[in-house]
């Protein structure tokens, strides 16, 4: 197929965009982007970019996926959008493909558009099932733009905009590169941490405590996985309080993380309460999902739960997510990125080895963090120091974003889509390499002699 934007002026469009966009909240990317296609984007002077991101975390199964072309194509055609009380054949089938990946406990389900869309949802129907109103979030959060679900995050943008929804609290963040909260032998003490986070938050409340929200891996933070034994206990704590808990998985669900779902992942029996889906389920394409167990379900049926809305159940963002979730299961791609994620991993601690700017390398599946420091015993973030290193990535062909905001501490966010090829991994990973050794102030940890051969820094 024909690139549609092969000609455009580059220059000029950055001069409209300047003209008549509206900023929200990032700085735009210095190139204009004219093509998308597996695993890179195109810029329109021509530059491949390995697309480290899958766009906005969300293009698991690559960008222009020849068969999602196909099943948009043919939705367009025949059966686009609807009235929200009507039911279509790819809404029913998405559902039941669905349900039937989820553990029981997950069993009713509907669609819905963005990330925030469905936390909002979920938060909705938390409250109206409890019948409280106060919703506990994890401090370094990011849940949505949107109302409730805005005001149960803490990553950025609380300030200037007036308050929130009342009844929100914040426990700690689990992160185990910089919590003070220690066992004597330095590692982690999150179990102390999370019980002294709920002591504060029963100070507070008013006794209407309804649901904690968290992400099994908390990305806009930086790419934490919650620790062994962390959800569990999380589930502890709001069953002796009556709270329900609701796991989203905007970015870490369907494969992304190395299991169908990242709750799973420690096999502790945990089923959260309410599982939200955004991002990977659409592929690039506004897609969410709302699942709850059969009791709540029927207590909203029963009850008359609304949360009414123009594309809820739209065909084609549907059969999109059918589509996804057929090929993640036919292709074997959860167990893929569990297994390239490794060697991921190990490039990253390669690097680790070799460059003493890289503090800390975290992630589970094709989901990571690379966080850059200016000290490693101080820890100090290496926010411009990254920068630079993510610019110089940039030119010679990878994107890995790095996030400069303060609960980031400039942590290179790494998600590439999970039909990622091998060598095609490699060639981020060599890339990576390329930007470290030429950018200032990496702090090589060997020595390179005048001919360009590399030696151990003895």
């Amino acid at each position: 197929m024909a690139d549609l934007y092969h000609s455009i002026d580059e220059s000029q469009l950055r001069a409209e965009a300047s003209s008549c966009l509206l900023t929200y909240g990032s700085k735009f990317h210095p190139n204009i982007i004219s093509r998308a296609k597996g695993v890179y984007i195109y810029t329109a002077s021509g530059h491949r970019i390995l697309d480290w991101t899958s766009g906005q975390m969300s293009c698991l199964i690559g960008h222009g996926n020849p068969e999602i072309v196909e099943v948009i194509t043919n939705h367009a055609a025949n059966l686009d959008h609807l009235f929200s009380g009507m039911l279509s054949p790819p809404v029913i089938s998405l559902a039941k493909r669905l349900i039937d990946l989820t553990p029981r406990g997950l069993d009713k389900t509907f669609f819905l558009s963005t990330g925030g869309e469905s936390n909002e949802a979920a938060i909705r129907l938390a409250k109206f099932y409890t019948g409280k109103f106060e919703i506990v979030g994890l401090s370094s959060s990011w849940h949505g733009m949107v109302g409730a679900a805005n005001g149960a995050q803490y990553h950025s943008g609380r300030a200037g905009y007036g308050p929130v929804l009342p009844g929100n609290f914040c426990l700690p963040a689990p992160n185990a590169y910089r919590s003070i909260f220690r066992h004597p032998n330095g590692s982690h003490d999150w179990r102390t941490e999370l019980d002294y986070g709920f002591s504060l938050i029963d100070r507070q409340s008013c006794g209407s405590l309804a649901a904690v929200i968290a992400e099994p891996i908390l990305s806009s933070a930086g790419m934490h996985p919650l620790p062994a034994g962390y959800l569990k206990a999380l589930k502890e704590h709001c069953d002796q309080r009556g709270m329900l808990l609701i796991c989203d998985e905007a970015q870490t669900a369907i494969g992304r993380a190395g299991d169908m779902f990242a709750f799973q992942h420690h096999d502790d029996g945990v089923i959260p309460d309410i599982l939200t889906l955004s991002k990977t389920l659409g592929n690039g394409l506004p897609l969410s999902a709302v699942i709850t167990s059969d009791s709540i379900a029927r207590f909203a049926k029963e009850n008359n739960f609304t949360f009414y809305t123009t594309h809820i159940n739209d065909p084609i963002p549907a059969s999109v997510g059918d589509k996804v979730l057929e090929i993640v299961v036919r292709d074997g791609l959860v167990q893929r990125s569990r297994e390239l994620g490794k060697i991921l991993q190990a490039g990253f601690r390669h690097l680790q080895q070799r460059y003493g700017c890289i503090g800390d390398v975290r992630g589970r599946g094709l989901m990571a963090g690379v966080e850059i420091v200016t000290d490693r015993i101080t820890k100090e973030p290496g926010l411009e120091l990254g920068d630079r290193i993510g610019k110089r990535m940039a030119e010679l062909g990878l994107w890995a974003q790095l996030g400069t905001m303060q609960s980031f501490s400039g942590v290179f966010r790494i998600a590439p889509p999970i039909t990622i090829s091998l060598k095609e991994l490699e060639e981020g990973l060599a890339i990576m390499e390329k930007a470290f050794s030429t950018v200032a102030g990496t702090m090589p940890l060997y020595q390179q002699d005048f001919g360009g051969r590399v030696g151990a820094n003895l």
